[in-house]
């Protein structure tokens, strides 16, 4: 095992790039990657890194320096033959192939396109701009340097000592969550945690306590380069950007109405069973189930991921019931700001009406909270999105209003489009 606070004090050896591997992602960014490559490969795009918690200034804590450094080095990445080979020949989700070979031939020659950076009132604008399938790849690598960068900011005046006894607690810490969790009934949980992670080291060790203090109720990780070294299962389907982008190419309101299930038609084309995964919140929940098609319905499941999401939940019961489909047979996973408090409510409340899944991020893989003075290692919430396609600005609604993003003409009328009522307003702490 890697003793992590010993090569936390010897980061000058070089040997921790933070970014290791373009497999060093989430999964469903491969997944949807191929699904642009198919359906919008032309598409310009610009993704730009949005910090939503202000108090924390990143131009202040990480040296530009460092950060062009790891963004160059990220550059100079392309898969290895080994990557390249798990990708093309090993099983995901039951599905041999899952990536076609025209895609994989594309894949394995990418490097990933410029960056811009520059400083603004104490923090980084870094955008990336280009070809929608080059382009996304930029979204996990850019979260994961920024996050790992600002932890090893906090690190870096810490003695050996220090970080051995800071380490062992946030062991610990991980480890009464498993306790906690360990022979509850029923329970599946992913690893979901790599964009907003403490480290790459760290999400590894996470990753492998969960193996081993859960057993089958840890169903893999969602990041790929993990999932091949440790030989378990890559988890994820699809997120936010897909609709954010159709709905920015729609012409005119009714286009616009329909440009969700445009996703969905495209991926149903590729994809069958678990990953047939609808996300609903993009533009508002309620309202997309109202006008969803009745062949969504017969979709495996739905992700929770903004909102309340036991009422989220309810809302999915009810609409699969309205529809004529057994909930019973139905899978709900819970993914948005997860704790173990809240795996265990959501679990009991929902465990025999629904299949029930946690996708575990932030607070598995970044939960140092309480361990430093000033709690100047607790996580804070940093996205990367596409805001522009084919130089119209993106929007997304989301079931929490505090998470919309975009210019704010167009968020009143993406709100009058999907019939958006009044919604309630809940903290975003990550």
């Amino acid at each position: 095992m890697v003793d992590i606070a010993t090569r936390v004090w010897n980061h000058k050896w070089k040997i921790d790039p933070i970014v290791r591997s373009l497999i060093d992602t989430d999964f469903y960014k491969l997944l949807m990657c191929q699904s642009v490559f198919r359906n919008k490969r032309d598409v310009q795009v610009k993704f730009s890194l949005i910090n939503r918690t202000k108090t924390i200034r990143l131009a202040d804590l990480v040296d530009e320096a460092e950060l062009r450094e790891q963004l160059d080095h990220v550059r100079s990445l392309s898969l290895t033959r080994g990557e390249s080979t798990w990708m093309r020949g090993n099983t995901f989700y039951g599905k041999r192939q899952m990536f076609t070979p025209d895609f994989m031939d594309w894949f394995e020659n990418l490097r990933l396109p410029p960056y811009h950076l520059e400083k603004r009132d104490g923090q980084y604008e870094l955008t990336f701009e280009g070809s929608w399938p080059e382009v996304m790849l930029w979204e996990i690598p850019a979260l994961a340097i920024l996050m790992e960068l600002r932890s090893r900011a906090v690190l870096r005046d810490m003695g050996r000592f220090e970080l051995q006894v800071l380490y062992a607690r946030a062991m610990t810490k991980v480890w009464e969550k498993v306790e906690l969790l360990r022979g509850v009934e029923g329970l599946r949980i992913a690893d979901f945690g790599t964009r907003r992670r403490h480290s790459f080291l760290w999400q590894d060790w996470c990753v492998q306590a969960l193996q081993e203090g859960l057993g089958d109720a840890f169903t893999g990780t969602s990041n790929c380069l993990i999932a091949k070294n440790r030989d378990m299962e890559a988890i994820g389907t699809n997120a936010h950007e897909l609709p954010m982008v159709y709905a920015a190419l729609a012409d005119g309101d009714g286009a616009l109405r329909q440009s969700p299930y445009d996703v969905l038609a495209d991926w149903q084309a590729e994809h069958d069973g678990n990953l047939r995964i609808i996300l609903p919140d993009t533009f508002g929940t309620p309202g997309f189930l109202n006008r969803a098609p009745d062949w969504l319905a017969g979709w495996t499941g739905i992700r929770i991921d903004s909102g309340d999401p036991a009422t989220g939940a309810e809302e999915a019961i009810a609409w699969w019931t309205s529809r004529g489909e057994d909930p019973r047979a139905k899978l709900i996973i819970f993914s948005d700001g997860l704790n173990v408090e809240k795996i265990l409510e959501l679990h009991a409340q929902f465990q025999g009406r629904v299949r029930v899944s946690f996708g575990w991020g932030t607070m598995l893989t970044n939960d140092f909270i309480g361990l430093v003075p000033d709690d100047a290692l607790a996580p804070f919430s940093l996205v990367c999105k596409a805001v522009e396609a084919d130089g119209r600005a993106t929007v997304k609604l989301s079931d929490n209003p505090n998470k919309a993003m975009g210019p704010v003409d167009e968020i009143a009328r993406y709100k009058r489009v999907f019939g958006v009522g009044t919604q309630e307003r809940v903290e975003v702490v990550v």
